[in-house]
């Protein structure tokens, strides 16, 4: 069994350390990638009418893929100074800090890959179909929809669906440095 440690102020003033923010940052990340990519749309899409659901989904994507890459930045910043072996060893992924900052690269690049290419393709072709909708007085799902209706359904399945996995890659990339993080810690120098 472990010993007891009593709480002193001076144990209070160690929790703002470098390591604190580092699990901060990860935890806020992980947190509201959790909520988005699992809960948070899945309700909206229950709740919402679908061309609300749409704008809503295109105003806070891009808040939440920019705040992802920005905190995923951060961290693979922190672990590459706090992991100096890394910057040398880019090329050996086998070694187990050069693994943690590919997956925090993973992180940032599938999240940048959806907020300034995928998220952005998406979203004008979502309000191409919502105005071909209009012309056509149509739901772009009724039987007898236009050819050009079509062709953008099938255009944004695959759109979503790229933006889809790129981040559950990225989620699963954080959930894997997460698992690392609560077997061996971050230790910033």
């Amino acid at each position: 069994m472990s010993e007891l440690h009593v709480l002193t102020f001076r144990d209070l003033s160690k929790l703002f350390s470098p390591n604190g923010a580092y699990y901060l940052g990860y935890s806020f990340l992980f947190g509201m990638s959790l909520w988005v990519t699992f809960f948070g749309g899945v309700i909206a899409f229950r709740a919402l009418p679908r061309h609300q659901f749409g704008a809503l989904q295109h105003r806070t994507f891009p808040v939440y893929f920019n705040l992802a890459i920005a905190i995923s930045a951060a961290l693979l910043g922190v672990w590459t100074y706090s992991h100096p072996a890394v910057v040398n060893n880019l090329g050996r992924p086998h070694i187990a800090d050069v693994a943690q900052a590919y997956t925090l690269a993973t992180i940032l690049v599938m999240q940048a890959l959806n907020s300034f290419v995928i998220g952005p393709i998406t979203s004008k072709t979502m309000f191409e179909r919502h105005r071909q909708e209009k012309e056509e007085g149509k739901a772009y799902n009724e039987p007898g929809v236009s050819d050009a209706m079509k062709a953008l359904n099938a255009k944004f399945t695959r759109l979503h669906g790229w933006s889809s996995l790129a981040n559950l890659s990225a989620f699963i990339a954080l959930a894997f440095h997460g698992l690392w993080l609560g077997n061996f810690g971050i230790h910033v120098v």
